[in-house]
């Protein structure tokens, strides 16, 4: 409600300083309420040419354009002050009524020169245009990002840049808004050890109405479910959760050092909000209400199995005749060198003779064709091979990545039958999504300090899942996407670096990157 408020607050604002601005101007007042007349006749008052009306009808350009007229307002009133014309540009809303209703006088810049300003306020002026509009663009429209893993391979690659859309499901308001300027979570060159935002003020979670909703096979951009707690050594790689479960909650918490690959890394906790978390990309796959299940790596929702993502990788074992140049192999038919250096490894602690390589179906095929490979064998899970531990992490879940569930994904307003063995599936959801306090006494549970045998979810969820299938940490990992997470939709590859062979990959450019 109140961020409902607050854009009333912000739209009203404007048109009523506008009111009065026409009115020192000597245009008609009502003028103000027409939309887009009144952005003509505010053109002409401030006497910009033409090229103006063009600027308003772009998008995210007439972001810049309205915020240079209000400052271009505030110079026809002889208000030239740097600070002033900033704080103009950051609360409009409050500034305009202020130049209508104070006793500053309009002045026609038609009737007079220029004024000039130094080259050193000239760029003043373009960097305080240009951050604060970035940052209304970043926050409400659109964001780039880059993919650092290959868990989407090969639909998305490791180096491709992504265009991610905020209003194809709608704006999420910022639920941390005292943070630094265009970065995440982290300041720039302080090593991923110091955040970059403050929590004095928290914001509840809003989103505005956007041009769709969340639909199977979207590419979607939202923050890691698990990183609500966090441990800076690792950051996202591996959640705080798992390492609870693997060294003991009072292990990791006293830890001041932890153990990444080779190195020991300083480590500190941070319990980071929701839009402040990690971000991570993933294909949606089951939507708010549908029945999950897994079956020998085909995925079933309500029954029904899905299709593979055409440039989806499972896992193979690959044998070659003695003696070849296999990374040349490889490479030919796009296997990374990533990929190729981690079967290495893997031949190397096992002792059997095959590569254990991440494929699509199409390069399977490719290798099976050629007379110096012996055999290629798809790779189903089994439970003891997972090398960590699936969701819910409870006992009686025996489930593998290739055999999971079946599972309920939660819908907003939708009540669920609790028991002491469905409870794991969606503690986390009560606990630490929703916000309750959930207890187990006497074989009973208690919500909010009430026995209880019901629970009615406050919001959508979802399930992701990454495009290769067994070097993903998706929702096998961690269970639902809570609908406050999601950050936006992959629109657009719009530029894309192949590390491997250091160069650009051209015909990925422009990519639509929703495709699948």
């Amino acid at each position: 409600m109140i961020y409902n408020i607050l854009l009333i607050m912000y739209f009203v604002g404007c048109l009523f300083g506008l009111w009065f601005v026409f009115k020192k101007a000597g245009v008609k007042p009502w003028l103000s309420l027409i939309p887009i007349y009144n952005i003509v006749v505010w053109i002409k008052v401030c006497n910009k040419s033409w090229k103006w009306y063009i600027y308003f009808l772009l998008p995210a350009v007439n972001i810049f354009t309205f915020l240079l007229m209000v400052t271009e307002t505030a110079k026809v009133f002889h208000r030239y002050n740097f600070f002033e014309q900033t704080f103009a540009v950051i609360f409009p809303w409050c500034y305009l009524p202020i130049l209508g209703l104070s006793k500053m006088e309009y002045h026609d810049p038609r009737k007079e020169e220029a004024h000039k300003v130094s080259e050193l306020r000239d760029w003043l002026d373009a960097l305080a245009f240009a951050l604060v509009a970035a940052v209304i663009i970043r926050g409400m429209i659109v964001e780039f990002y880059n993919i650092p893993s290959s868990s989407m391979e090969k639909s998305l690659l490791t180096g491709d840049y992504l265009m991610v859309s905020k209003l194809a499901y709608g704006p999420r308001m910022a639920m941390t808004p005292l943070s630094f300027p265009l970065v995440h979570n982290v300041l720039p060159f302080s090593g991923g050890q110091h955040e970059s935002y403050l929590k004095w003020i928290k914001r509840p979670y809003h989103r505005y109405p956007g041009l769709g909703k969340v639909e199977r096979m979207d590419a979607v951009v939202f923050n890691y479910p698990d990183g609500d707690t966090m441990c800076t050594a690792w950051q996202s790689n591996m959640s705080y959760h798992d390492l609870v479960r693997e060294m003991g909650r009072e292990n990791v918490l006293n830890a001041k050092r932890l153990p990444v690959g080779n190195q020991m890394v300083e480590n500190h906790i941070r319990v980071r909000p929701v839009d402040k978390r990690e971000n991570f990309v993933k294909r949606c796959i089951g939507l708010p209400g549908e029945d999950l299940e897994i079956v020998n790596q085909t995925v079933y929702i309500n029954g029904k199995a899905l299709p593979f993502p055409t440039e989806s990788q499972h896992t193979y074992n690959v044998t070659f005749t003695p003696g070849l140049n296999v990374r040349r192999i490889l490479d030919n038919v796009g296997v990374s060198n990533e990929d190729y250096e981690n079967a290495l490894g893997i031949m190397m602690f096992t002792g059997l003779p095959s590569y254990q390589l991440p494929l699509t179906e199409q390069m399977a095929v490719q290798l099976q064709s050629r007379p110096d490979v012996v055999s290629v064998e798809k790779v189903i899970h089994p439970a003891d091979e997972d090398d960590r531990p699936l969701f819910p992490h409870a006992d009686g879940y025996n489930w593998t990545l290739d055999n999971f569930g079946p599972i309920h994904i939660p819908a907003k307003g939708e009540t669920v039958n609790l028991t002491l063995e469905n409870l794991p599936l969606y503690q986390r959801v009560i606990e630490v999504f929703e916000g309750n306090t959930l207890e187990v006494r006497q074989g009973k549970i208690f919500i909010n300090g009430e026995e209880t045998t019901t629970y009615t979810f406050k919001m959508d969820y979802y399930w992701m899942m990454g495009d290769n299938r067994h070097n993903s940490a998706d929702s096998r990992y961690w269970g639902f996407v809570p609908e406050d997470h999601i950050v936006g939709k992959a629109r657009m590859v719009v530029f894309s670096w192949d590390k491997d062979h250091r160069k650009p990959r051209l015909n990925r450019i422009f990519l639509n990157a929703s495709k699948w």
